[in-house]
């Protein structure tokens, strides 16, 4: 079976105060992502402008980390299998900067961001039992 990479998604603050951490979840696993790393998680500030640090000089940056320090989070890192989210933004979403959930952009920021938010022994590695339905 070929290495697949892994990949850090939040849920933003707009998603968990507005209910939505059971049906994002369920729209990944539904895919056939596998969930990994999952935690309710306050950001500090530091954390934060980390994350976001390629954005820093956007005029929009100070607002980015109050909105993303402005309430919980849920922290997830998921291996894909290959497949490709649905349309959370596009149905969830109710304007584009509260866009209600975040995606590492390459495989390199998906290792970046995850051993950010998760820490040594917090991500689990298992085998869900419908593996060797979805791949060759």
């Amino acid at each position: 079976m070929e290495e697949v990479e892994e990949t850090y998604i939040m849920i933003k603050p707009d998603g968990v105060q507005r209910g939505l951490i059971g049906e994002i979840i369920s729209r990944f696993e539904k895919k056939g992502f596998k969930l990994t790393g999952l935690k309710l998680f306050q950001c500090p500030k530091e954390l934060a402008e980390e994350h976001y640090k390629d954005l820093q000089s956007k005029s929009f940056f100070s607002k980015l980390i109050d909105y993303i320090t402005s309430g919980p989070v849920v922290c997830m890192e998921t291996n894909p299998l290959n497949a490709e989210p649905g349309t959370i933004r596009g149905d969830l979403a109710v304007q584009t900067g509260r866009n209600v959930v975040h995606g590492s952009d390459s495989p390199d920021n998906g290792k970046r961001e995850i051993a950010l938010w998760f820490k040594e022994g917090e991500v689990c590695s298992w085998t869900p039992a419908q593996e060797p339905w979805l791949t060759e």
